[in-house]
Parts: structure tokens; C-alpha cells; sequence
């Protein structure tokens, strides 16, 4: 445990305090408190507005699909290629995130895209309502492509946890299809799904390399309203407003991994 909790507080607990900190320091390093007012500022709040409605959708949507793709697997072979194939794909895909991905998208679905001009000898225009691909709706479609290979990684342990006892049982007592998933699977897999759900929102809202890449202009999430920050002495009237914007994800994250964390321990009662 000695190396971990090491390689935990230098390169996760030390940064972590050293970028918080510089919110509470004015342009000369004394401590102060006003920086925390920023927190209040209307473009701060539609920034994180923004961030929250983004990774709220991403992980309702990537949580939906994946759990739909988990069902259709239950209906494979376990070690059978498809199944394995599957596994392997979304362990990869869910961590293809970054300039990579963005790079991706925009070769395929940017205004020079492959796919763009496909559609445009076709008649069909992606981009007549505006260049999407390079706001905050154009990060939907590759948030998407990493949220619903984690929503399989995560969900389907759960849905082959059911055991088939529990359908036989159901069945001997008379109980429908119907009753068997909504007395019985649906019950037992909402701790597990609302748990993938908090995972998915969090891993959206700390997401930064694929809008970084993407939205070069404006600052309309919080990482990037961030990395403008960093880029910039004064920002909304105030130095050192990084730190601060750190803090309020810092506390959004906690709040929500301590839910994933009591719903994990919630579903890991009917994992045993």
C-alpha cells in the first residue's frame, strides 16, 4: 500500500490542493476570500448549467443504449466470440476519449468531413442550422461514443448477476414475464443502473481533452471555462479564478461519487 498512497498524494491529493489553493489568493498571494464570489457570477452559473445539462444527457442517453446492448448480450454465450468481442470493444472505446476522438468526429462528421460531403452530394446538408459539431450540442454525439462502452463495462456484471433461481421461482408461482421484471429484475438492478448513471455523469463531467479539442472558441463548460482562466491573469474581474472554478467541480464530484459509492454498496447486497 506504501507505493499507492504515495503515487495518490503526489500526483493526486497534492495537485488536487495546490489548484484549489490558488483560488484563495488574490493577484499578490495574500489569502483571500473573494474569490469564491465568482462562483456566483451569471457566466459561471450557466457554465456550470451548461456542463450539468451535458453530462446529465450523455449519461441518461449512454445509460439507456448500454443497458439495452447489456440485455441483448444476456442472450449470447458467455465466452462465446460475440460476448468477447463486446468486452473487448467497450473496454477500448471507453477509453477513447481526447484529441483522438474529437480528430475522429471531425474527420468524419466535420464541415470538410467525409460523411458531411457524402450527405451534400446527396442533398442532404448537416450543417444548414449552423456548425454544430463545434459547440456544446456537437459534443453529444462523441460523449456518447465513450459513455455507452462504460455503461456495458459496468452494467453487465449486474445483469448476469440475476439468478435464473429467481425466474424459475417467479414462474412456479404463476408470475408473467411482466411481473418477474417488475417485481423482481427491475428492483434488484436500479441500484446497479442509477450507480453506472452516476459513474457515466461523472466521467462526462470531468471530461476535457475532446471539448478542448473541439470548441476552440468561448468557454461554455467548466473545463474549459478553466483552461481560459489558466490562459488568462484576470478573468470576470478576478485573479487566480481557477482554483475556485477547480473547487466547484471538487465538490460536484464528491457529492456525486458519495451517491455512487452508498448505491454501489446498496446493489453489492444482491451481488453476494
Amino acid at each position: 500500500m506504501l507505493p499507492f498512497g504515495a503515487y495518490v498524494v503526489v500526483f493526486l491529493a497534492l495537485p488536487t490542493l495546490l489548484a484549489v489553493g490558488t483560488g484563495f489568493q488574490d493577484a499578490e498571494g495574500a489569502f483571500t476570500l473573494d474569490n469564491l464570489a465568482a462562483l456566483g457570477d451569471p457566466l459561471v452559473l450557466r457554465t456550470f448549467g451548461a456542463s450539468l445539462g451535458l453530462s446529465a444527457l450523455t449519461a441518461v442517453v449512454g445509460a439507456v443504449i448500454g443497458a439495452a446492448v447489456c440485455y441483448a448480450l444476456l442472450g449470447t454465450r458467455a465466452s462465446g466470440g460475440l460476448r468477447s468481442f463486446v468486452d473487448a470493444a467497450s473496454g477500448v472505446l471507453a477509453q477513447f476519449a481526447g484529441v483522438m476522438l474529437a480528430f475522429a468526429f471531425i474527420a468524419l462528421i466535420g464541415t470538410q468531413g467525409v460523411l458531411t460531403l457524402l450527405l451534400a452530394d446527396a442533398g442532404v446538408e448537416l450543417y444548414a442550422d449552423g456548425i454544430w459539431l463545434y459547440d456544446v450540442p456537437g459534443l453529444i454525439l462523441p460523449y456518447l461514443y465513450f459513455q455507452i462502452p462504460l455503461m456495458v463495462i459496468t452494467f453487465l456484471p449486474a445483469l448476469e448477476a440475476l439468478k435464473p433461481q429467481w425466474a424459475e421461482a417467479n414462474a412456479t408461482l404463476g408470475g408473467s414475464r411482466l411481473s418477474y421484471w417488475t417485481r423482481i429484475g427491475l428492483p434488484v438492478l436500479a441500484p446497479s443502473f442509477l450507480g453506472s448513471l452516476l459513474l457515466l455523469f461523472a466521467n462526462a463531467f470531468s471530461a476535457y481533452g475532446t471539448a478542448a479539442a473541439l470548441i476552440s472558441q468561448g468557454s461554455q463548460i467548466v473545463p474549459l471555462q478553466i483552461r481560459a482562466a489558466l490562459s488568462s491573469e484576470v478573468l470576470l474581474g478576478r485573479a487566480n479564478i481557477a482554483g475556485v472554478l477547480a473547487l466547484g467541480m471538487i465538490v460536484v464530484m464528491a457529492l456525486v461519487m458519495t451517491a455512487y459509492s452508498l448505491v454501489q454498496r446498496r446493489a453489492a447486497r444482491w451481488q453476494r
